[in-house]
């Protein structure tokens, strides 16, 4: 049973598209409100994004960068909070980590196809250079 379990995780964690049809399909059944339902795919698929790159970075280099995204990560949210304080004078930490969140959706997404690519030309070229 544990298996199963780790097999589902593992596929949500390598296919973060999955994960995000699944959340927007059950959401909007169950909340009838499309864009409710595409925020928290979103927010869900955040988090799945995250540690796709992170497990893909240990597939192609065979090392963890995970404090690495996790100070990307850092550095983001302090940029984020810096330019909401700067524009409103004030912090409004539900709507900063709101925008953080999502911008990380849009960073992870970056990082996760421009991963695929390189791991797919990389595996490629190796399997090509041994035959």
């Amino acid at each position: 049973m544990t298996g199963f379990f780790s097999s589902i995780i593992a596929t949500f964690v390598t296919i973060p598209l999955l994960g995000y049809i699944i959340v927007f399909v059950t959401c909007k059944l169950v909340t009838k409100q499309h864009r409710k339902s595409v925020r928290m795919a979103i927010d869900v698929t955040t988090l799945l994004l995250i540690l796709a790159v992170h497990y893909f970075i240990i597939a192609i280099w065979d090392i963890s960068l995970l404090w690495v995204i996790l100070l990307i990560m850092l550095f983001v949210a302090v940029i984020f909070v810096i330019v909401h304080w700067k524009i409103k004078h004030d912090i409004q930490f539900s709507i900063v980590f709101k925008g953080y969140w999502r911008f990380n959706f849009l960073l992870f997404s970056f990082f996760y196809i421009i991963l695929i690519v390189y791991g797919l030309f990389y595996r490629v070229s190796m399997s090509v250079s041994m035959s």
